[in-house]
């Protein structure tokens, strides 16, 4: 149940807030007619290739930093 919220606490952060406003703006623009079908699939794809991208990279960075801190912690047994 803790491993719940803390997923719940994570998706409350700032990039995530940013993409659920965007999709929703972006749907509601696209069915009033506002933008086309193509400018939505456009700018949606960008925001989201974005948003995974960033996530990615911080998991990478965060693997990493581990396994520098296992190596360190190895020399140091040696």
């Amino acid at each position: 149940m803790a491993q719940f919220l803390n997923k719940i606490t994570k998706l409350f952060d700032v990039k995530s807030i940013v993409t659920i406003v965007l999709t929703v703006l972006f749907c509601v623009m696209a069915s009033k007619q506002f933008i086309d079908g193509q400018s939505v699939l456009t700018i949606y794809t960008t925001v989201i290739a974005f948003y995974f991208g960033t996530q990615s990279q911080k998991k990478k960075e965060e693997i990493n930093s581990k396994e520098k801190e296992e190596v360190t912690d190895n020399e140091r047994i040696e």
